[in-house]
């Protein structure tokens, strides 16, 4: 095999790990949101490197299955959670 390959695959190998390695350290805190919007309930659990984030992509999570379009959408992220619950 010539050098450059072996640099490359040393890359990938590198680039793997590194995936590998920042995926398993995600979930720092977990979230569980509740919503009600339109008539209907969803509830998303998360996981995230902050409370913010991880509450932020639940109530994301809940409005995306409970809202179609921008407008819907938009307004269902600025509905208050009707349960919430997070902790590490």
């Amino acid at each position: 095999m010539k050098w450059t390959s072996w640099v490359t695959a040393g890359v990938l190998l590198a680039l793997i790990a590194f995936i590998v390695w920042s995926s398993l350290h995600v979930g720092a805190v977990r979230c569980e949101v509740c919503i009600d919007f339109g008539g209907r309930q969803a509830c998303r659990s998360v996981d995230g490197a902050t409370e913010k984030d991880a509450r932020m992509s639940a109530i994301n999570n809940a409005c995306a299955f409970l809202a179609s379009g921008v407008t819907q959408v938009m307004a269902c992220e600025r509905t208050p959670p009707t349960r919430e619950r997070c902790g590490s």
